[in-house]
């Protein structure tokens, strides 16, 4: 049997979704990231689609292909499956246009974006691990009920209001050389690639994936992806692109970059410490590639999208505070003393005196390492970086207590 051809859009059908989004979606600003430029090596700008409404640029393709639908398919409702940027973006604009939604969400989903969709009106249900496995869910409960399906990525419509990020971006800031675009099932980058090698044919896409869901990586390479595990990039934890994005990505994406949850964690963090804006594992995906293979995109104007920011305010503390660990301004020792009274106060008052503000204390009287009449003491504390910690610690031994650094993995309190 032969398959239908896919219709693939073009730099025309993007700009006619601009035009359908112009007031429905906010222009978000795309600005020069003079911090980050010194972080990577790259000029760096950045498009913050953080700022949207449902802080995900998801909202454009999910108007775009609401409106899209007739007056017998709005009536009947529709359905979509999302770990929840699209999902929240198709129930804010399906609320908005008068159209009943049902969202299949992975059980895996932050709590912060499973309320979100549900504030926006939508019946949300929890099924599988994955996107896949909701995928599964939102395919019987459609079939079941009548529901019209809303694709996250495998969607003409979808596909080109994505692509209106890219007019944007090259209309704010024309001599960018290279868009670093985060992907999943593709939507995005697909739809970025079709406006901007149309604009400007020179200029380098570049996709990024997590290491654990190289689906493009692998797709492009003629090889079967191996996908699986938690990432702190569950937005773009996807096992397959949709067939639309692979073939656009086929013709139009000049690279793609994986990146591990190491550098993740290190964008999450320089994005709110050095930009003061927030952003979820997959919005700050570009930026760890940069962090990553810097030498790659060295001296390059390099546009960033920052393409979600919906992450649960647990997980970002903790990555802060595993940065700290890592840049040495938090790091924990076990100092082995005599116990006697006085010993404790002693060791605070050498931290204290140094500069050092003590976090925790933890005695063991108990382990077999330490002497019976001796004491172990367990003391995480912050210091201004590395060379402070070790000034710290010799300043302890000088005074003849045995120091031990523990790893960066014991240090968070």
């Amino acid at each position: 049997m032969t398959e239908t051809p896919l219709r693939l859009p073009t730099l025309a059908d993007v700009r006619d979704a601009a035009a359908l989004l112009e007031g429905r979606v906010i222009r978000t600003p795309c600005l020069p990231a003079p911090k980050l430029s010194a972080l990577t090596g790259a000029t760096v700008s950045v498009k913050y689609e953080n700022l949207q409404v449902t802080n995900a640029f998801k909202e454009r393709g999910a108007y775009v292909k609401l409106t899209a639908l007739t007056a017998e398919e709005r009536a009947r409702g529709v359905i979509a499956m999302s770990a929840g940027n699209h999902a929240q973006a198709v129930a804010y604009h399906a609320r908005g246009l008068g159209v009943p939604s049902t969202i299949v969400m992975p059980v895996t989903t932050p709590f912060v974006k499973i309320a979100a969709t549900r504030g926006y009106g939508a019946r949300v249900v929890l099924a599988g691990e994955t996107v896949a496995e909701a995928q599964v869910e939102a395919g019987r409960i459609a079939a079941d009920e009548g529901l019209v399906w809303v694709h996250p990525y495998d969607d003409f419509d979808v596909i080109r209001g994505q692509g209106t990020v890219a007019l944007e971006m090259l209309a704010d800031d024309p001599d960018l050389d290279t868009l670093v675009v985060p992907v999943g099932g593709g939507g995005l980058i697909a739809g970025m690639a079709t406006a901007a090698k149309a604009l400007k044919p020179g200029i380098r896409i570049v996709g990024v994936e997590a290491a654990l869901y190289p689906a493009l990586w692998a797709a492009l390479r003629g090889e079967e992806p191996a996908c699986g595990g938690n990432t702190l990039a569950e937005g773009i934890a996807v096992k397959a692109v949709g067939r639309l994005p692979l073939a656009v990505a086929r013709t139009l994406v000049d690279d793609v970059v994986l990146v591990d949850e190491v550098h993740l964690e290190r964008a999450v963090n320089a994005f709110l410490t050095l930009q003061k804006t927030m952003a979820e594992g997959a919005g700050a995906a570009g930026l760890a590639a940069l962090l990553a293979s810097p030498d790659r995109f060295a001296g390059r104007r390099v546009g960033l999208v920052l393409c979600g920011g919906n992450i649960d305010p647990r997980v970002l503390a903790g990555i802060m505070i595993r940065e700290l660990a890592r840049a040495e301004q938090i790091v924990a020792v076990r100092v082995t003393t005599p116990d006697r009274p006085g010993v404790l106060g002693e060791i605070a008052t050498i931290i204290g005196a140094l500069g050092g503000n003590i976090l925790q204390v933890s005695h063991h009287r108990t382990f077999l390492s330490v002497p019976a009449k001796g004491t172990s003491v367990d003391i995480s504390f912050e210091t201004r970086d590395g060379a402070h910690a070790a000034e710290i610690v010799a300043a302890l031994e000088a005074r003849r207590f045995t120091v031990v650094r523990l790893p960066a993995d014991e240090v968070l309190p």
